[in-house]
């Protein structure tokens, strides 16, 4: 079978809500992105043969597909197309997904997989409540299927994140410890510098802004976002943020053409689902699958990545899974570092691959929560 293969990987900085990039046009955002991956590779621009971008709440600078608009805003030329795929949280890396199928199959040679996401000027949800002056309360409520099948139970992502706690005897206290390390983690590794190689400074702005030191005493001070789910307060919960990031794959025919050097291979990729209602536990039923179908162990990754979509999320995989919490998210997750939805799944990919790269692991193993009940997971085999 044909070989899907990273030769780069770069993100920008992670700017916090109303922060360092909040005026930046989504386009812009994603546009700087694209720019760098193409100026650090010897590929003619117009020999690019396609770019997926991930993006959720697809309105207003992030409507029109954003990959397109996002290669043209970076002056690229025409001829490349772009296209704009949402799976939720998980977007880009399905994005990345696509990107590795369309050069497994032959069908094209080189494509730039990424996201961007811009929840600052326009928040998490305002696709979900767009239709409503159309007369759609919900995506979901006027749908007698959906009726049928669920009624009306909750497509909340704060209920589920309550009731993953519960099911798992998660307490409060336990997250708030788990989320106070994912700060610490991620305080550690900006000041040892990890993130420098992989973050592409957006003017002055060069390293992420959501970290932020805490006590647990401070943390167990906030009140819960709704008092409907006591566990669940801000501080066990990803940050919004704005970000862009992007991972360039290629073929075996283009490193031989291009003269380009691969970074890591494409070892395994899937995606299953799970209970919508329950949203955010497909995390641990994918990663069993994709080990299966990988003919591995989770004892044969080195390293994990898995969204930090609220700390409950991953503290049910890592019982599930036994996996060890010291190889897993080991500069912090996206409770501290942020979760730009669309942008998040190769922002991972590539915190992923630098550190893979730092520790000369062989392998790592990426997944994501995401909306639906759904979850990817990517193998990822460091070469050279």
């Amino acid at each position: 079978m044909a070989q899907a293969y990273i030769v780069d990987a770069l993100r920008s900085p992670t700017g916090r809500r109303n922060g360092s990039l909040a005026q930046v046009h989504g386009a812009d955002l994603g546009a700087h992105v694209i720019k760098g991956i193409v100026e650090r590779n010897e590929i003619p621009p117009a020999e690019y043969d396609d770019v997926i971008f991930g993006c959720v709440d697809t309105i207003g600078a992030l409507a029109g597909d954003i990959a397109r608009t996002s290669w043209l805003a970076a002056g690229m030329p025409m001829c490349v197309p772009g296209t704009t795929v949402d799976r939720q949280c998980g977007s880009s890396q399905q994005a990345v997904h696509f990107a590795a199928q369309a050069v497994m199959s032959g069908t094209q040679d080189v494509v730039l997989a990424g996201g961007v996401q811009t929840m600052s000027s326009i928040p998490i949800g305002s696709a979900m409540l767009a239709g409503q002056p159309l007369g759609f309360s919900t995506p979901f409520a006027q749908s007698q299927g959906w009726q049928a099948r669920f009624g009306a139970a909750p497509v909340n992502q704060f209920y589920a994140a309550q009731r993953i706690a519960d099911h798992w005897g998660l307490t409060r206290e336990a997250m708030e410890v788990f989320a106070k390390e994912s700060h610490d983690r991620a305080l550690r590794a900006i000041a040892e510098g990890r993130f420098s190689r992989e973050i592409l400074p957006y003017g002055e702005f060069a390293m992420d802004e959501t970290a932020r030191a805490s006590t647990l005493d401070k943390l167990a001070s906030l009140k819960p976002v709704d008092p409907t789910y006591p566990s669940i307060t801000a501080a066990v919960s990803s940050s919004t943020c704005d970000a862009a990031s992007a991972v360039l794959v290629v073929s075996e025919a283009a490193l031989k053409r291009y003269g380009l050097t691969p970074r890591a291979r494409i070892h395994h990729l899937s995606v299953r689902a799970d209970d919508p209602i329950w949203h955010l536990t497909a995390p641990i039923s994918a990663t069993r699958y994709a080990l299966k179908k990988a003919g591995m162990k989770i004892e044969d990754i080195d390293l994990v990545e898995i969204n930090e979509a609220f700390a409950s999320v991953v503290m049910a995989w890592l019982k599930e899974t036994g996996y060890p919490h010291e190889r897993t998210n080991v500069n912090g997750g996206a409770i501290a570092l942020g979760h730009p939805l669309g942008a998040s799944g190769t922002k991972l990919m590539t915190t992923l691959l630098y550190e893979m790269e730092r520790r000369s692991a062989r392998f790592g193993l990426q997944t994501m929560c995401e909306g639906g009940g759904q979850a990817n997971v990517t193998i990822l085999e460091r070469l050279g």
